[in-house]
């Protein structure tokens, strides 16, 4: 079949019958059990913790604080790591931490025999804090008198960058006469990734005393490399074995807890030790999607004309750096790479810590909080002057050919104006936009849209790096090992596609090794920035071409005619201008194993540097409709359509647009990580945080434009996070077309939408709405 078909996902037997293995089925016996002592103040110092009682209890082994962990501050975010220092992450963390920077940091660990031993002790633990102020905003950071949260950093900005573009500055492009001109704040709240399965690993120490961690995680290399740092060890001390995993959307791009697991088997003599966090853990300890603040200011004029846009950016990093700055970059980029402005842009964005949950990775990396305050501002503007949103869209976007002015990552293939007109057909939008637009009642509807575009992968900003390993078994089939990580989106399928087309031999005799084991696998980055398919197929690729080559070459001997005369095809080795069939490729491959005369192992391994990268778009249209007085949101149709060029298994892809806009439906309409004013968690479970469900989820529609990439190595291109950034904005923008209402902040919960309708006078205040 090869690429380009919908080939059953090769993982999909063992999932659904329960024989795939994840980390925690995989426990030895035996296996000791950790639990983390979090801090009850979100902005202080411990000042010391009594652990008597708790060391008394039957079955507990041993406590460890924060005063007895190696005193280095290690980074944890998934990036590779560089040999220049100006590219490497901050070093703002430890194993355990004296001084608290969040409610809920790591202030404490017990291992006992069980789990109830441990969360027994665990309660037992009698902590005494110096405690400060909350500081629970970036305003509040950054006023005169804050206190320190990071020393390294003494007013709280963690980091802060901008750039200008344009022919003149913004001030003085509003010197033209008749500008229009707009000036608004726009948020985005914290959220969860909430995945299934909970970050869980195992730790212990093998017979060559090595460290061997079996870990949940998206980035098994990158672990082994923190892990090192965080204990001032080799990294060749530590070996990282990754099972199939439940989810991590970008929470388990971050090294969470697998430092902390490490030491503590080695607190104990090197027995197995399992450290699993609860999902209340997981929701409140481990990483989110940053809270961002926008502030616009943009010009335009009658006839539709960007003519300069201005936005400062503040993102609510929390208590650690983790993936920090470049998170708000992303986001500032969007404003650059989807529309042009005739004369001037400028955009300033600072990273503040506050004592809140901390920011990290979640899917779509900053452009889903980008391009919500982005693709509100375009509708507003739209507004302003009485101009259709599509029509806007189009005059402004940027067009073929795009090369972003600072990173120089170009549109090499361009669909985003076909994906608008597909969604503008599919929506209806000129019939539904005249249908709706003078509406009264207290039911009402309305359409809207969002664009987006997003890069594939992460050069030249980073390090873009993979290899891969295929070794010819004796039965002419092949195995093929990825350092890439498959964490639920298909990419193991999607590299049987791969290798099977690049080496002209059949998906069923193609065997890829899922699991990571770093001791083993090559090198690779992992799971993120929307890159397996694009980088580390281009390493797959790379290897497959070398690996035929060998067996040509080998075949050819056996065969006595020259290689170049031989083609590879459906197991088969073949004459390459008649097609005959000449040997099987089995029969080779016995051969090359066995011969008395010419034992040979057919294997190849490549590296891929990947120095090249593309701009992935595409759109959302969404028709909505608005219960004024009950403040409730009903999607009656949605659709994405996606400029991903080459669908490389167009099942899969639909699949992953349906996870994304899944996400998206929850980050527009109910999700939101609260706090209390002393900085506590108020929603970190299930029940309280309002994850849209099945029940709430209406029919997803996808449309794909498929524009070859020349830069993929089938022409593919990024598909894995789009799905996600659009349709939060575009939800917004329909509720704005039912209402008339602009709701500057999501998520559009019914209590903020009543409260917004109370104001603009759609609800009388006795709460019934205007007829």
């Amino acid at each position: 079949m090869g690429v380009y078909s919908n080939f059953k996902r090769v993982d999909a037997t063992g999932k659904v019958t329960g024989e795939a293995k994840y980390t925690d089925d995989l426990l030895p016996e035996r296996c000791l059990v950790a639990k983390v002592v979090h801090s009850t103040i979100s902005n202080g110092l411990v000042k010391k913790i009594h652990t008597e009682k708790a060391a008394a209890l039957p079955g507990v082994v041993k406590i460890v604080t924060c005063f007895d962990v190696p005193d280095i501050q290690f980074p944890t975010p998934g990036h590779p790591w560089s040999v220049e220092e100006s590219h490497q992450d901050v070093s703002d963390r430890k194993l355990l931490n004296q001084r608290v920077r969040f409610y809920g940091d790591d202030i404490a660990a017990i291992v006992a025999e069980d789990e109830v031993s441990a969360a027994r002790a665990a309660a037992l633990l009698e902590v005494e804090y110096e405690e400060y102020e909350p500081i629970l905003s970036p305003a509040a950071a950054m006023a005169p008198g804050a206190s320190v949260i990071h020393q390294e950093y003494p007013g709280n900005v963690l980091k802060k960058t901008g750039f200008k573009l344009g022919d003149c500055t913004y001030a003085e492009a509003l010197k033209e006469e008749g500008l229009v001109r707009l000036r608004k704040n726009y948020e985005v709240p914290r959220v969860q990734h909430c995945h299934i399965e909970v970050p869980v690993s195992f730790a212990y120490i093998d017979v060559n005393q090595k460290i061997t961690i079996v870990s949940s995680t998206q980035i098994p290399h990158i672990v082994r490399r923190v892990v090192g740092q965080a204990l001032g060890i080799g990294w060749g001390q530590i070996r990282v074995i990754k099972p199939y995993i439940g989810g991590g959307f970008g929470n388990k791009q971050d090294v969470l807890y697998e430092p902390l697991n490490a030491f503590l088997t080695q607190q104990v003599g090197g027995r197995p030790v399992k450290l699993e966090l609860s999902r209340e853990e997981t929701l409140a300890c481990t990483r989110m999607r940053h809270r961002m603040l926008f502030s616009v200011d943009a010009a335009v004029r009658s006839d539709g004309t960007l003519v300069a846009r201005k936005a400062e950016i503040l993102s609510d990093q929390g208590g650690y750096a983790s993936h920090g700055h470049a998170i708000v970059a992303n986001a500032a980029n969007e404003f650059k790479q989807l529309y042009h402005d005739e004369k001037a842009l400028e955009i300033d964005c600072a990273t503040v810590y506050t004592n809140l949950g901390v920011g990290g990775a979640m899917r779509g990396y900053g452009i889903p909080q980008g391009d919500f305050g982005l693709e509100a501002m375009i509708d507003d503007l739209a507004a302003c002057i009485d101009m259709d949103p599509y029509e806007f869209r189009l005059k402004n976007c940027v067009k073929e050919g795009y090369e972003d002015p600072h990173n120089h990552i170009k549109f090499h293939s361009y669909g985003l104006e076909k994906c608008m007109e597909e969604g503008k057909a599919f929506i209806h939008w000129d019939e539904r936009r005249a249908e709706y637009a003078q509406q009264t009642g207290p039911i009402r509807r309305g359409v809207g849209m969002a664009i987006f575009c997003y890069k594939t992968g992460v050069h030249p900003i980073s390090l873009e790096t993979a290899a891969c390993r295929m070794i010819l078994n004796q039965d002419g089939s092949v195995q093929v090992q990825l350092g890439a990580t498959e964490i639920g989106q298909g990419a193991d399928t999607v590299f049987t596609q791969m290798a099977a087309e690049v080496l002209g031999i059949t998906e069923d005799k193609i065997y890829v090794i899922s699991t990571q084991d770093t001791d083993v696998t090559p090198f690779d980055t992992g799971a993120y920035a929307s890159r397996q398919s694009y980088v580390s197929g281009k390493a797959l690729v790379k290897t497959g071409k070398v690996l035929v080559k060998r067996i040509l070459d080998y075949a050819g001997e056996v065969l006595a005619r020259p290689a170049e005369s031989l083609a590879l095809v459906k197991n088969q080795i073949v004459d390459k201008d008649s097609g005959k069939v000449l040997r099987s490729l089995a029969e080779v491959a016995t051969e090359a194993f066995y011969s008395l005369q010419h034992s040979v192992h057919i294997t190849a391994e490549e590296t891929s540097h990947c120095k090249d990268n593309t701009f992935a778009s595409g759109a959302c249209f969404v028709e909505v409709e608005v219960d004024i007085p009950l403040g409730q949101v009903k999607v009656l149709k949605i659709v994405n359509v996606h400029d991903s060029g080459k669908l490389l298994n167009p099942q899969l892809a639909q699949a992953q647009v349906h996870g994304g806009m899944s996400m998206g439906l929850g980050y527009a309409l109910s999700e939101e990580l609260l706090y209390d004013e002393k900085g506590k968690p108020l929603n970190d479970n299930l029940l309280d945080y309002k994850l849209p469900t099945a029940m709430d989820t209406p029919d997803l529609h996808v449309i794909f434009v498929e524009e070859e990439d020349e830069s993929g190595p089938f022409g593919n291109k990024a598909l894995g996070e789009p799905p996600a950034i659009p349709v939060a904005p575009a939800i917004r923008n329909a509720v704005l077309h039912a209402t008339g209402v602009a709701v500057d902040s999501l998520p559009l919960a019914p209590q903020k939408l009543v409260r917004a309708f109370t104001e603009a006078g759609l609800i009388s205040k006795g709460g019934e709405g205007h007829v």
